[in-house]
């Protein structure tokens, strides 16, 4: 992801998970998951507890990865929308603005054209607070504001204590 040092605070995550659970519930979708270029899994909507949320991720980022070295092979900055048909259950998928990847799964009850007009306006939104959030990481950055990891006061010998 472009912004892989972007730090997301609780009231951007929150705008993102309502958007998430307003696309799962108009798209009629079984699932809805937002996942960086990376393969990070950043939110989900939906019945999870049946699936891999973790491979699906990263599967669904090298997806991306592939499509984007196909459609460079043939002249093309990039494919950012990506579907795929099965017996069950299909699956869009979309690049929104470069920086994340948004995945709805849905079946039957659903169909193609519900789902990407649903995307298509989700996709505005959550361009909008990614945007937020990298002009807000951006400014924190032009005040020479750093953003400490949380993980910062965690010392080696803690680190070691954890395998003993």
């Amino acid at each position: 992801m472009a912004g892989s040092d972007l730090v997301m605070y609780e009231n951007e995550f929150v705008k993102i998970d309502e958007e998430l659970q307003k696309l799962h519930q108009q798209a009629n979708a079984n699932v809805v998951f937002l996942v960086d270029k990376n393969g990070q899994l950043i939110a989900s909507a939906g019945e999870t507890h049946n699936i891999d949320t973790t491979s699906l991720a990263s599967l669904t980022a090298g997806n991306i990865a592939a499509t984007g070295g196909i459609a460079r092979l043939l002249g093309e900055k990039e494919f950012t929308i990506l579907f795929h048909e099965g017996e069950k259950d299909n699956i869009h998928i979309s690049l929104i603005g470069q920086r994340v990847i948004l995945v709805v799964i849905f079946d039957q009850r659903s169909s193609l054209g519900l789902v990407r007009l649903r995307v298509k306006k989700a996709s505005e939104v959550l361009t909008k607070i990614f945007d937020e959030i990298t002009s807000k990481s951006e400014k924190d950055k032009s005040e020479g504001k750093s953003v400490e990891s949380p993980f910062a006061e965690i010392s080696d010998e803690d680190i070691d204590n954890l395998f003993r």
